[in-house]
């Protein structure tokens, strides 16, 4: 399945460049990297510095690239979900 804006919430997130708009947290905000990996509750970026951080998905508000398209803001719940169970939904 190609990655589109409209299928972004079911797609793998790791290796796509992500940047935090908004959240509970504003020393968060505008954080930028790569996903690396991903849990039912978090994603783990890795910053240009190389530093590895841990984001909430919930409360956050996040920007993802898509390769050679647009970039796509969703909100952190919509994320909340295992990721081999969030790729299965339809």
């Amino acid at each position: 399945m190609k990655l589109t804006p409209g299928n972004l919430t079911q797609h793998e997130l790791i290796g796509l460049p992500v940047c935090v708009l908004e959240g509970c947290n504003p020393s968060l905000q505008g954080l930028a990297g790569t996903v690396i990996d991903e849990s039912r509750n978090m994603l783990v970026i890795e910053t240009a510095t190389g530093a590895e951080k841990k984001l909430p998905k919930a409360g956050n508000h996040f920007c993802f690239v898509i390769p050679d398209g647009p970039r796509v803001r969703v909100k952190g719940e919509r994320l909340i979900a295992r990721p081999e169970d969030r790729i299965k939904k339809s």
